[in-house]
This record gives structure tokens, sequence and C-alpha cells, in this order.
């Protein structure tokens, strides 16, 4: 399965997770009321009263609601909620030792090769297991958790295969499903919780003719049967998930030693929390996170060890190069530009497929390239994305217009309005800086300020954001770089932004956004074309990959559109289903790829576009570092 297919799976999975919520509560309610008949004395005289198991369950299901939308409004701000329950603590570049450097590399490094805005780390200092989790809504929100004895008992390498695990999930949108079942669970929870309130109160003797207490131990007793549900619902749920994770985490590092390296210290040593939310979270770790118990094999929410091992252990070679690798026949581009990964003086001949099938995907060119893309950086920009000040000053330079000396001039005179005269010259450094990158850097640059950036307010996001838009607007006009960034940066600090408005799905039908996607096809064939003919053949070709075309009114040639119409069409975009944001990312990659050619503003345009989707591409599409810029074309 691709990515498309992961995130439709997940969706199914979450409906059939509802099912089997609903079949819990039901026998909780037929429990429930069975154990009224004799608090209330009607059994054995009458076991049907339609009143009473009408009342019993209007107030179980009040019950369960109430628990479980208390959980999932405290699970509003996404993972970093779990993270923090958890015990863990934000882990600050400048604040870190050497392993906590070591483990945000590579988190970084992945998060470039994959695509995704880089997750905020949370270190569990107080855990001394081998352990970590991966939460969140979506990958734009993900954080990542690891234990402090995993930075202490692990090499990079098993390092790196637990992080990939983790990355597995984000990609593969087991994410939100874990916290829904968080959610959901909690709910059962509330009556046992209930239960044990009422059977408290026989302390107090307060039963005044009704054995409330009695009654209290029953919901005990009740609850724990939905405990017992619950907890084979999160093991039904998780179980495949992992042995999927634990190939993925392969597949990304193409080195099955790592993972098995790490599952057999988990045979030797211990992967248990501490932590009295690891009950609840517990089906969200790279391994068990509690005590198994009697009934351990059925409750468990990870396969035995052994059997993950025996998985990783029977990929041979064959295997591994069976495995998806996105770039394996090197050819040389005519005009200069590459398609593939910088460095070597290779060029890869990148299909539309290829490009379909390599979102939400990881792979050790992905990790040569982000790795290559990373030491391209000058140390004032590496140490300067993770210091506060700094990052909002990278965020203003990539704002600045390096090439127009007078423009550039009114941007800042406009921003010595609004910053302290410090953050104006830190900008101004930053910008000198970036304009001598070569264009492929300065998408992944947007994403290793993001961690920084979201650890300020939500107002503060804000201000950032208008601050970048009043720089636009100072230049005078707005080029097609400049709408890459707002894009990619709002929607990157949406989550701080706007932390309770997780993306639905509202549209399953290509009618629904059949005008949108005209929109977008417009925009990236007049971007990556110049003559008229081409220009319409590009469109047609991006245009007839949409399912339905045949039957839809398609115009001849692009439509008109300017950049705010072409926002807004991105945003409906956004609510479709996972199948049909496949059928317009590959339209926009036959468009974009039609004369085998990709500019930098093509590629900017075209990762922006998915990423907005949360559809995240790694930065393959780039040209080659040392090459000429592209001019920036225009959306209209």
């Amino acid at each position: 399965m691709n990515f498309f297919e992961h995130q439709d799976q997940a969706r199914q999975n979450t409906q059939q997770l509802i099912g089997l919520f609903a079949a819990s509560i039901a026998v909780m309610i037929v429990a429930i009321y069975i154990v009224s008949l004799f608090v209330f004395r009607m059994a054995p005289r009458i076991w049907w009263h339609p009143g009473l198991f009408l009342s019993v369950a209007a107030v179980t299901m009040i019950a369960i609601a109430l628990g479980s939308t208390y959980k999932i409004f405290c699970l509003r701000q996404g993972g970093s909620v779990i993270a923090q329950e958890l015990g863990g603590r934000l882990l600050i570049p400048e604040m870190a030792d050497e392993q906590g450097r070591q483990l945000l590399n590579i988190v970084e490094e992945m998060a470039i090769a994959s695509g995704i805005s880089v997750p905020a780390v949370y270190l569990l200092e107080s855990e001394s297991g081998i352990n970590a989790f991966a939460a969140g809504f979506s990958p734009n929100d993900a954080v990542i958790g690891v234990t402090r004895g995993s930075l202490q008992c692990l090499t990079r390498d098993e390092l790196q295969g637990v992080i990939g695990h983790e990355f597995s999930h984000i990609l593969n949108g087991d994410m939100g499903l874990n916290l829904r079942l968080i959610g959901l669970l909690h709910g059962i929870l509330f009556i046992y919780m209930a239960g044990d309130l009422l059977w408290s109160w026989r302390v107090r003797g307060e039963d005044k003719g009704l054995p409330l207490w009695a009654f209290g131990l029953a919901l005990m007793a009740i609850g724990g049967i939905g405990l017992f549900c619950g907890r084979l619902i999160k093991a039904a749920v998780s179980r495949q998930r992992e042995f999927l994770a634990d190939a993925s985490a392969v597949q990304f590092t193409r080195n099955p030693d790592g993972m098995t390296g790490v599952l057999q210290k988990l045979q030797k040593m211990d992967s248990r929390l501490i932590a009295p939310g690891a009950e609840a979270a517990s089906h969200m770790f790279f391994g068990n996170a509690l005590k198994l118990s009697f009934w351990g094999d059925m409750f468990a929410t990870h396969p035995p060890l052994t059997e993950r091992i025996r998985r990783i252990g029977g990929l041979n070679a064959s295997d591994l190069a069976a495995m998806p690798s996105p770039m394996r026949h090197h050819t040389h581009s005519p005009d200069g530009l590459t398609m593939g990964f910088a460095g070597g003086g290779n060029t890869t001949a990148i299909t539309p497929e290829q490009v379909v099938n390599q979102v939400g995907s990881v792979a050790p060119e992905h990790f040569a390239h982000a790795q290559a893309l990373l030491a391209q950086l000058p140390e004032s920009l590496r140490l300067g994305v993770r210091e506060q000040q700094s990052a909002n000053a990278i965020a203003f330079a990539l704002a600045l217009d390096p090439e127009n000396p007078e423009v550039q001039a009114r941007q800042i005179a406009w921003l010595k309005e609004v910053q302290p005269p410090e953050l104006v010259e830190k900008t101004l450094e930053f910008s000198s800086e970036i304009s001598q990158l070569d264009p492929s850097l300065r998408l992944p640059l947007v994403d290793l300020t993001v961690p920084t950036l979201r650890q300020t307010s939500a107002k503060e996001c804000q201000m950032l954001c208008k601050c970048v838009q009043g720089l636009i607007k100072a230049r005078g006009s707005l080029s097609l770089w400049h709408f890459v960034l707002q894009l990619v940066l709002w929607h990157r600090l949406e989550p701080c932004i706007n932390p309770t408005s997780p993306t639905t799905v509202e549209f399953t039908s290509i009618d629904q956004i059949w005008s949108d996607s005209i929109l977008v096809l417009s925009a990236l064939a007049r971007v990556g074309q110049t003559q008229p003919d081409e220009i319409a053949y590009a469109f047609r070709s991006g245009v007839f990959r949409l399912p339905g075309a045949g039957q839809q009114e398609t115009p001849d040639t692009p439509v008109a559109s300017s950049f705010t119409d072409l926002k807004k069409s991105i945003d409906r975009l956004r609510l479709a289903s996972p199948k049909l944001k496949q059928a317009v990312v590959d339209a926009c990659a036959h468009t974009v790829l039609l004369d085998n050619k990709v500019t930098s503003s093509e590629a900017d345009l075209l990762r922006a576009i998915a990423l907005t989707l949360d559809c995240p591409i790694p930065p393959f599409l780039n040209s080659q570092r040392g090459f000429p810029k592209a001019k920036q074309s225009s959306a209209k």
C-alpha cells in the first residue's frame, strides 16, 4: 500500500474502532441493567422492564459520552498533551546534551527526508526502559517521545530504526487513530470511576435503604468488563500496525540490523514505563509499556518480540532490493537539472507515478539527500533555526527580495517600524547568507525553523505570520516564491495557531472539487511552461489524469486565477478524501513532468501544494546545487 491507501485504511480502522466501541457499550448497558434489576429488587419476579432499561441505557451512554468528550477535549492540543502526561519535557537544542542532540539530528534528517514538518521531540527523562512513541492528529502536528533509556542503551543505527518505526506511524495515519482510541476508551473508564465513587460511600455508611455501595461495586465490576473490552480493542488495532511499522523502518533505513539490534536488547532489558498515564497510551509505544499479566498474550498491544525479530530477520538482500526505492535508474538530464538527489553528478528520470508512490515515504536516498542539504547550510543558519529570535529573523529573511536592492530597502524600512533593531540586523545578516544558497534549500530551511517557532504562543505565531505578510506587501507584488513561503509557513504553524481544528474529510466525489482541481492544474501549467501551446498541453495532460475527466466540462486552456483564488482552492482540496488527494497529486505530477524537466519554481509549488494537502513529498525534485536559479513565475 502507498501513503494514500494507508490513510484510507486508517479511516476504515477508525470506523471499525467505533463499531467495537459501540458493541462494548451495548454489553455494559445489558450488564448494568441486570444489576439494576437486583438493586431495585425486581428480579427474579420480572426480567424485562422497558422503562428501567431505557433509563439505564440513557444514563450509561450519557456517562460514557461525557467521559469520552472530556478526554477528547483534553487531547485537542494534540500529541504534546500525551507527552506531558507521560512526564516528557520538550527537548530544546541549546539545553540538550550530546545524546539529545544526536536524537534531534536523527529526527531532523528523517523529517526532511520524508517531507513532513520537523516534529517536536520530548524526552521522558525518568524512564530508564527502551521505548518511544509518536502522537498527533496529522503529520503536520506530530510529536515524538523517547525515553532516556533509549538514548543511553542504543547505538545511532538502532536509534534511527526506532525513529523510523515511529515515522511510519506518523506517515501511515496511525497517530490520529491512537488518539481517538484514548479518548473513546476514557468514557468506558468513567463507568469504573463512577462505581469507585459509590463504593467509597460505604465508609460513611450512607445506605439509607439503597445499597449504593453494592451498586458501586457492581459498576466497578462492569467497568472492569469495559476495560477488558478496551484492552482487547487496543490489542486488535495495534498489533498489525506494529508489524507494518517494523517493516517500514527497515525499508526507510535499508538496515535490518538496526531494528533487530533494538528488539534483541528489548528481550534482555525493560521497555515498561513508570508513568501513570502509560496504561491509556500503551498502544502507542514502540515496545510493551506495561507489565504483562497472566492474560498478557490476549491483552498485549504489541506482537511477541521473537515474532518481530523473526520477520525482520527473514528479510535478506534480495528482499531489500525488492523494496520500493524511488531512485534506481540514473540518467543525465540534458538541461543540467536533476530530478533526483543532489551530489554525485547523477540525475534520475522521475515519472509521475514515482512522485505519487514517494508521497509519505522515506528511503536511504532520501536520507542521503537530506544530509546533503543540511551539510550545505552555513553553521550560522544551522544554529539559528534552533534559537527563537534567530528563527524569526530567518523567516523574515526568506521574505526579503535579494535581487532588487530598492525593494529590499523598502521592506527593511517597514520591518524597522514593527521589530526591534537587533532583530532587523539579524534578518539582514541571514538574508545575505540565504541569497547564496541553492533554491532547493529554502523549503527545508523553513521546516527546520518550525519546531522553534512553535515553542511560542498562538498570538506570537500569528504575529510572525502577519509580519511575513507585511514584508511581502511592502515588496509591492506577490511572487511565486513568496506565495509558496506563506502557504507552507502558515500550514506548518497552524497546529500552534489553531490546534483545535484537525482536518476532516468533507469531499468524497471529484465533482465537489473539480473546479478547484482545474485551478491548481492551471497554475502549475503556467509555472512550468512559457509558450501558450505548451501551457495548454501540460494543463490537459494533468486534467485527463483526474477521475471522470471524460464526463466533466473541461476548458481547453488553463483558467485565469490569482494567488488568492489558488489559496482558496488548495484549502478546499485539503478536505478531500485520501483517494481524491492521490488523484490530484497524480494530476499535478503529470502536469509538471510532461517535459521531463523540473524547474525550481515547479518543484517549490508542487511540494507546497502537496504539503498543504498533508501529502508530504521528499525534496527530490529540486535543481542540483551549482546550477543557475530558475526565474520565478507568476501563477496568473
